[in-house]
């Protein structure tokens, strides 16, 4: 399902502070990077990709097929930068830990005794 633009500007807003978590080198796009790109999208569902010495057209079907092979969507391209979004799948719900009963302080007047 593709990104609303307002769901496009908050993952933008989002990435901005993010660093490269994965770098395309000079071999380009291999099924080791695209292994990485996908441990990368399953750990945090929003990450940027570091593209070195392509030029745009190139990089711009790196992000389509990291999107089309990785069921991914892409955010943003800027320079050697690219944003990739995927959803994280929703991990299974722990119950909440229940309360643990404190015994109650012993105070002054507890221990004179009730007269």
């Amino acid at each position: 399902m593709p990104l609303t633009p307002t769901q496009r500007r908050e993952l933008k807003a989002h990435a901005h502070a993010l660093s490269a978590v994965v770098i395309v080198g000079g071999n380009g796009l291999t099924p080791a990077v695209l292994k990485e790109v996908d441990v990368a999208l399953k750990a945090h569902g929003l990450i940027k990709i570091q593209v070195a010495g392509e030029d745009r057209e190139t990089r711009a079907l790196m992000m389509d097929q990291i999107c089309s092979e990785l069921q991914a969507e892409p955010v943003q391209s800027i320079g050697r930068m690219l944003v990739v979004f995927r959803d994280l799948p929703d991990a299974p719900v722990a119950p909440a830990p229940r309360p643990k009963r404190r015994t109650p302080r012993a105070t002054k007047r507890s221990l004179q005794g009730h007269e």
